[in-house]
């Protein structure tokens, strides 16, 4: 399955969803399926994550990222991000933020210290 071409922002469905919004809004299936996929409704660690990415067809680099400014990051990333709560996953489309919690930004969702993973886009 490809990325989605347009990402629909999809809020986590709960506070432990956030891997999974991201992982629905990049692939355009459902949240529930994503749960489904990983058999996990709470949170996702970086090992789900490839696995999700991977059943979905979802090339992308399994290299991790520092990032400090958006100028950084490539075209489509999924971002792990160190909030004041927690740790956090986010998703970079196309120059925008799709964030779980915090909704479209236009910068990176409050956050101390951030990663990414590239995501490819398929020719």
């Amino acid at each position: 399955m490809p990325i989605a071409e347009n990402v629909i922002h999809i809020f986590e469905p709960t506070p432990l969803q956030c891997g999974q919004a991201v992982l629905a809004m990049l692939s355009g299936v459902s949240v529930s399926e994503i749960v489904k996929m990983l058999a996990n409704d709470r949170e996702t660690s970086l090992k789900d994550m490839k696995t999700a990415l991977k059943n979905l067809g979802i090339v992308f680099d399994e290299q991790r990222k520092e990032v400090k400014g958006k100028n950084q990051l490539p075209s489509i990333a999924i971002l792990s991000l160190q909030t004041p709560r927690c740790w956090h996953w986010s998703l970079y489309f196309k120059g925008v933020f799709y964030d779980p919690e915090y909704g479209i930004l236009d910068d990176f969702p409050p956050s101390d210290r951030r990663y990414y993973w590239e995501i490819f886009e398929k020719d």
